[in-house]
């Protein structure tokens, strides 16, 4: 048993949309294809793999670095006990070999690429979905059923009001989520708020809910100083959102613990810490709440899921619940490792960052939560606009 090739392609997800920080007009994504001799259905074993949105490409660091030390790899050293599989932490292991700590930003994508098409191939070649062989090797034994996804949305759009934005979100309640995300901190406190005002009193109007703030969760992007962070939840304090989510500099531990003494609401952060070294500084200095609050460490941008496997061990040792954790990213792989491990939730991108968000075509969102696939691997297979992107890509 070995890998064969690897394949890497630089793809556009170009948007019109921005955030409080970026607009996405130049935004690309790596695109990965790791071949295997092993033969299933008539066909060798391909698992794929691609990045997050929201950071670039890292194909020059896969090519130069990470793929050619895995393809010099002695190939049974990249095998686990009884030779039967490919093992995850052996073969990143050897992609991280010389490599020094720290300097996480953009090294940490590029393993995470090549780390989710290990797991994809890893589960093919055992037959099961991704999901159940996670909760096997380390969940409970049997994952979740179904799992609690939000639509994440309301981005800043050339010329879009607020009859768009009200439009936009209305098309996510009526797909069957029960919680909606929308963008903050482009504009001013004023017109945020009159922003949030309007998809809540949609909420009212769509579900009859007295309580409408417990439908809507609001994402600053990192945009804020303290002042401008506490102003913002002064403001949204007394509407009950879901919640308030990366007010201020993801490594910014002294703005998150302030904001922690001074709002007594759910708040979110950790889409944009990349190891579980910079998890551990969060939860020891960032005043996170863990009976409160949400983490949002993305596999798909922070090493992939051996890392995010040591993340969920530093949650342990700090208090915390996997049930906290409800990744960014919107995609199947963190869909399988939130079933598989018994994770709180999983973004959702249901209109966006296309052929990547979203789920397995035939999965409905009923009630706010979706059913993972059933499909051998991570389930690309079943999401049929991205497959026509591999195989252009792949063959």
């Amino acid at each position: 048993m070995k890998i064969t090739a690897i394949k890497e392609e630089t793809v556009s997800i170009a948007s019109s949309i921005k955030n409080a920080y970026i607009n996405f007009s130049k935004m690309t994504a790596s695109v990965l294809a790791l071949e295997t001799d092993v033969i299933r259905d008539g066909r060798p074993v391909v698992g794929y793999g691609f990045n997050s949105n929201g950071r670039y490409a890292q194909g020059a660091l896969l090519r130069e670095r990470f793929i050619p030390r895995l393809m010099e790899a002695d190939s049974a050293s990249l095998l686990d006990e009884r030779a039967s599989n490919l093992d995850p932490f052996k073969i990143w292991d050897v992609v991280m070999t010389n490599e020094k700590p720290g300097g996480h930003g953009e090294r940490s994508v590029a393993v995470a690429v090549l780390d989710m098409a290990v797991w994809d191939a890893v589960a093919k070649i055992a037959g099961e979905p991704l999901s159940h062989l996670l909760a096997r090797r380390f969940g409970g034994g049997t994952p979740q059923g179904k799992v609690f996804v939000y639509a994440a949305g309301g981005y800043y759009y050339p010329d879009k009001g607020l009859d768009e934005l009200r439009r936009e979100m209305a098309v996510y309640l009526d797909q069957g989520y029960d919680v909606v995300k929308m963008k903050i901190g482009a504009e001013s406190l004023e017109n945020d708020m009159a922003r949030i005002e309007a998809i809540l009193k949609l909420i009212v109007e769509r579900t009859g809910t007295s309580t409408p703030g417990k439908h809507l969760a609001v994402d600053a992007n990192g945009r804020f100083d303290l002042p401008t962070a506490l102003a913002y939840a002064k403001a949204l304090e007394p509407l009950g959102l879901f919640w308030y989510e990366e007010a201020g500099d993801p490594l910014d531990y002294a703005l998150q613990a302030e904001l922690a003494r001074n709002y007594q609401a759910p708040l979110a952060t950790g889409e944009n810490l990349f190891s579980h070294q910079d998890t551990a500084n969060l939860l020891r200095y960032g005043g996170m709440r863990p009976q409160m609050d949400y983490l949002q460490m993305d596999p798909a941008l922070s090493y992939g899921l051996v890392e995010y496997l040591r993340t969920l061990s530093v949650l342990k040792a700090h208090g915390w619940s996997p049930r906290r954790c409800i990744p960014h990213g919107g995609h199947q792989f963190a869909l399988n490792i939130a079933a598989g491990l018994g994770l709180g939730g999983n973004e959702s991108y249901p209109g966006i960052f296309q052929p990547f968000g979203g789920f397995a075509d035939t999965t409905p969102i009923q009630g706010g939560y979706v059913e993972p696939t059933q499909c051998p691997g991570i389930g690309f297979e079943e999401k049929s606009k991205l497959m026509e992107l591999f195989r252009k890509l792949f063959g």
